[in-house]
């Protein structure tokens, strides 16, 4: 449809995305000679009336909110049989695609954002809209670094039917609420436990669940508690830890009643962040500034009283606390404790490189596993080709890192830390030598495919073991050389 004018006035000029039921498209509107984004829905699913009604309802719902946190609607129409709404034209990236680039964003950041996706909701809730899809892919960062809250195709009034005829979820598993994964109705704070998820990622830099389908994650959401967001990012406030945990209860009842007080949290969670780091940068500046006076708990001047530091602090960590106990049945409330998800003690870490010169820059290894999760790195060395091609001749051609426990241990899981996302590793355990080649090594007992910057690796270690190898098949274009690959690995931890 490139060059096509809907109405007289809309000419498309390139694709920005597609989904199941619509393309969106940059476009210059001829009449006010400016660019615009048109969504224009798939001519197959304007025929299905239940579709069609989904996306005229987008188009009057969101034409009601007028935010700037949320993505405003032009103009709407219909065009020789393509429905289209017209939006204002966001230049920037998705938060998605945000995080893809950056890895876990500065907590401050994390946290700004959030406020802001958490006021365009709180329009929306005004009017009684539950959006259902809350997702970094649906929130928008323009160029002056404000988040804008986009796409409430599958919204719907709360004065409507809750689900549709068919009982199926709508909505991302990566970020749905429980009662929405058990295909039960959504309300507001469906949308609070989408964002906190979107919390925990901007902080983590990467979702919580993962398995090998989507109702497998769905069922996760229902079924296992969020993992700490403090043991993956130590460096994050006891108060920025008590939002997440809050707004992800799986019991609505436990979570923010509505999205206000979770904002009123997000804002006393960024005035810790900013104390405890002395100054405030970007788009956080501009959130903290906006807060009114009379949401300040501390002083708006710059100049922090460290009583009043010290004060929000402990609040903060005694709330997260308490909301702990409660939560693991020593403390009233009852519920199941959850699992410990003990640290493994790491010794060392060594290179390996079997089916080369032996060793993989040696002289940095010991910074994969220095207790620098984000300041320091160990690295491979550079290649020509992302799968070693015509360097490592082996059966399964690629370079390693193991890690050395203090005693033989099964652990669970395997978080790596890396600056190069996007490669392809197996892990594998060992209870004697280290094997000198990769076959002594067995079966691997846990992957990753397509490695995020904060990367969680489930394993199955059948018996305990002291060695752990972290064995790369695929490698990441190297930040320092265009064209050619490597990985860098800032923190090594096992779980158990």
């Amino acid at each position: 449809m490139i060059g096509t004018v809907l109405s007289g006035r809309y000419r498309l000029e390139a694709k920005l995305g597609s989904g199941g039921m619509s393309t969106v498209y940059l476009a210059r509107d001829q009449t006010l000679d400016r660019q615009v984004a048109v969504k224009v829905m798939h001519r197959e699913m304007s025929e299905q009336p239940e579709q069609l009604e989904r996306f005229r309802q987008e188009a009057r719902a969101v034409a009601k909110l007028s935010h700037p946190n949320v993505v405003s609607v032009i103009d709407a129409g219909e065009d020789g049989g393509h429905p289209y709404i017209v939006f204002e034209y966001v230049e920037g990236e998705t938060l998605k695609q945000r995080i893809g680039r950056e890895g876990a964003l500065d907590p401050q950041e994390a946290i700004a954002y959030a406020i802001e996706i958490a006021r365009g909701l709180s329009v929306a809730h005004a009017r009684k809209m539950v959006h259902r899809d809350i997702k970094p892919q649906n929130i928008l960062i323009d160029g002056e670094g404000r988040a804008k809250l986009t796409d409430f195709g599958i919204s719907r009034q709360l004065e409507q039917d809750g689900m549709t005829a068919t009982g199926r979820v709508l909505g991302t598993t990566d970020y749905v609420a429980p009662e929405q994964a058990m295909g039960h109705g959504a309300d507001p704070r469906s949308d609070i436990y989408s964002l906190g998820v979107v919390l925990y990622e901007m902080l983590v830099g990467q979702v919580p669940f993962s398995a090998d389908s989507q109702v497998g994650v769905a069922m996760k959401h229902v079924n296992e508690e969020l993992p700490d967001v403090q043991r993956r990012r130590p460096e994050v406030s006891a108060a920025v830890a008590l939002v997440v945990e809050r707004s992800t209860a799986k019991d609505p009842g436990r979570r923010y009643q509505d999205v206000g007080e979770m904002i009123d949290d997000l804002s006393t969670a960024l005035e810790v962040e900013a104390a405890r780091s002395g100054s405030t940068t970007g788009e956080a500046t501009s959130v903290l500034e906006a807060l009114p006076a009379p949401k300040r708990k501390l002083s708006d001047r710059g100049r922090w009283s460290w009583a009043a530091i010290v004060g929000l602090l402990l609040v903060a960590g005694g709330t997260l606390l308490a909301v702990q106990l409660i939560s693991s049945g020593r403390f009233g409330g009852g519920g199941a404790e959850k699992g410990s998800g003990k640290p493994v003690k790491i010794e060392s870490a060594t290179d390996y490189d079997p089916e080369g010169d032996g060793e993989e820059v040696g002289s940095k290894v010991g910074l994969a596993v220095d207790g620098n999760p984000t300041g320091t790195a160990w690295e491979t060395e550079h290649y020509d080709s992302d799968t070693f091609a015509g360097t490592k001749t082996g059966p399964d051609p690629g370079v390693g890192i193991y890690v050395t426990t203090s005693s033989p241990v099964t652990p669970n899981k395997m978080i790596v830390r890396t600056a190069t996302p996007g490669w392809d590793a197996e892990v594998f355990a060992a209870a004697s030598g280290p094997p000198e080649e990769l076959p002594g090594w067995g079966e691997p007992v846990g992957t990753a495919v397509d490695a995020s910057s904060t990367q969680e690796i489930d394993l199955r270690v059948p018996e305990p073991a002291t060695y752990f190898l972290l064995w790369f098949n695929k490698a990441s274009e190297a930040r320092d050389q265009p064209g050619r690959y490597q990985v860098e690995i800032s923190n090594i931890e096992l779980l158990r």
